[in-house]
This record gives structure tokens, C-alpha cells and sequence, in this order.
């Protein structure tokens, strides 16, 4: 099955087939131990249609955005569906430990989860920016994850489906906050990162971009900073309290500020070299940061 087309798993029967396990209790959840799983099963990419979280042990080294970690303590991740999961490049690592949840879409029709977990971010973060849990994150993660177990192998009846739902929620909610907590205490690489698009935005606004290319959209930050657009709004959020529009507009209102108290170029010269095609754009965007007009703000410095 190796090749360059990603193999397209559509249902939780035919994951339980790929992996040589009996058929599922459920046809739209599935549990997987993945020190069970074949050490080669002959696939590099699968994409699911499928919601999927896991927690994953036993690789020595992983890759987070640009640095690389040694890391003993769980790892979660958690895929939409239509998202690409590859594989290891030897492998299935023998020491492999943790598990894969899955479910199905149609799960979820007709409850309230149906449209809450789009407010999730973390369904559409990358592979790279997974969640590395405490001992203690995993102890809790991994005791909500045994109850939807306990749940899916007893007899399903009409309470089974809210019984799971409810716990599959308190899931999401503990992987949010342990994001949150994920944002501030990895402070190496999100200073790095704050850092980084400091100096991108200040290239970038120095440069003769601005007047063929426009302000930098977010996802041009994001594709530079080799972040996807939502763990960097999120990422952002938590440590300033502004997301990646807003650094933007400042940076751009910091220039603007330097021009207008430096320059005797006009407002309509300063909004054309600042990417606005339209002077009056500029002024309504001056002014709903600075609280005054861009000539207001100049005339204190004549």
C-alpha cells in the first residue's frame, strides 16, 4: 500500500481490519492499544475520515515546530477529519506505548457536540504542535479515556452514546486547558517564536513589500514561522493577549506613527507606502488603535 497517495481510511471497521483486530463493539467509535499495532504494516500516510485523538509513548526524539526534544512524558495529538497522518519512517517503534481514539462524524449528529468541537482549535493544529502532557495530565487523560472504554465494551443501550459524548467532552476540555498551560511553560520555543515574528514583521515592514504586496496575511506569517495559522492565534493570545491580525495591525501602526512624527510625507503618501490603496482605509484603521486621527496624532509633534 506504500506509495505516494495517502491511504484513505473512511469507517472504524476498516481500521480494525487494516490492524488484524476483531470487529468493532461500535460501528462509529473505536479504541486502539497502540503496542498492539504491526511494526511495518506497509503504509507511510493514511488520511482519516474520522475524528482521531492519541496519546503516544516510546520515541526517543520528536520534532516541535523547528526544535527537537527528548521527551519521556505522554504526547497527544489530535486530527479532523480530511487531515494526513504519517507514519514512522522504520516503522511502528518497538517500544511504542499509548492509544488511539476514534470516531465517526456521524457520532456526534444531533448533540450539542455536534457543533462545539469545531471551537476546538487543536483539531487543526499540525502533527508537530501535539500536546506533551505532565505526569499528572496523562494520569487524568488516560482515566477519562478508561471510562469511554468501560463504556464502549459494556452493552450498548439508548444511554450509551450521551454517556460517551460526556466523556469524550470533558476530554476536549482538559486537552484545552492543558494547551493553555502547554503555551506558557514551553518558553524556549515560544519566546523563540515570539521573537521570530517580531523580526519578520519588522523585515517586512522595513522592506518595499508593503507597497507591492499589501499588509502580510496571516497565513504568510504562519507558512514563515512554520506554524499552522490557529496554534500561532492561539499561542499568541495566551502569552500577549492579541492574536496574529492584531501584531500585525500594531506593527503596522508603529510604523505609521514613525512616519507621520519623522516625515513631512502626506497621510495619503504614508497610508500608499504602508500597502493601503485607499488613504481613508488607513485613517480608519489609525484611528480606531491610536484614538485620534493620523493629522491629530502628527500635530503633537510640530
Amino acid at each position: 500500500m506504500a506509495g505516494s497517495q495517502p491511504y484513505r481510511i473512511k469507517n472504524i471497521t476498516e481500521i480494525h481490519r487494516l490492524m488484524g483486530l476483531p470487529k468493532p463493539l461500535h460501528p462509529l467509535i473505536g479504541w486502539v492499544d497502540l503496542s498492539q499495532l504491526p511494526n511495518n504494516s506497509g503504509i507511510d500516510s493514511v488520511i482519516f475520515d474520522l475524528y482521531v485523538i492519541s496519546l503516544k509513548r516510546g520515541c526517543d526524539k520528536l520534532y516541535y515546530g523547528q526544535q527537537k526534544y527528548d521527551f519521556d512524558e505522554g504526547l497527544m495529538a489530535f486530527l479532523s477529519p480530511g487531515q494526513i497522518l504519517r507514519g514512522e519512517h522504520n516503522g511502528v517503534p518497538i517500544n511504542l506505548e499509548g492509544w488511539m481514539l476514534f470516531i465517526h462524524p456521524d457520532f456526534f449528529w444531533g448533540t450539542s457536540l455536534a457543533s462545539k468541537i469545531k471551537k476546538y482549535e487543536f483539531f487543526d493544529y499540525s502533527v508537530s504542535e501535539a500536546l506533551f502532557l505532565s505526569d499528572k495530565e496523562e494520569v487524568i487523560i488516560n482515566e477519562i479515556v478508561k471510562n469511554i472504554r468501560h463504556e464502549y465494551n459494556s452493552n450498548i443501550d439508548k444511554f450509551s452514546q450521551d454517556i460517551i459524548l460526556s466523556h469524550v467532552e470533558t476530554l476536549l476540555n482538559y486537552a484545552e486547558r492543558f494547551y493553555q498551560r502547554q503555551f506558557i511553560t514551553r518558553k524556549i520555543t515560544n519566546h523563540r517564536i515570539l521573537e521570530c515574528l517580531e523580526g519578520l514583521l519588522t523585515d517586512y515592514f522595513n522592506s518595499n513589500d508593503l507597497v507591492h504586496k499589501g499588509l502580510p496575511t496571516v497565513q504568510y506569517i504562519s507558512d514563515n514561522l512554520n506554524i499552522s495559522p490557529t496554534y500561532l492565534r492561539g499561542l499568541l493570545k495566551t502569552l500577549t493577549g492579541l492574536n496574529t491580525q492584531q501584531h500585525i495591525h500594531e506593527k503596522l501602526i508603529q510604523k505609521a506613527k514613525e512616519k507621520l512624527s519623522t516625515t513631512e510625507l502626506s497621510v495619503s503618501e504614508i497610508a500608499y507606502e504602508l500597502g493601503f490603496e485607499h488613504s481613508q482605509s488607513f485613517s480608519k484603521l489609525f484611528k480606531s488603535k491610536v484614538k485620534e486621527s493620523p493629522l491629530a496624532f502628527r500635530a503633537r509633534f510640530n
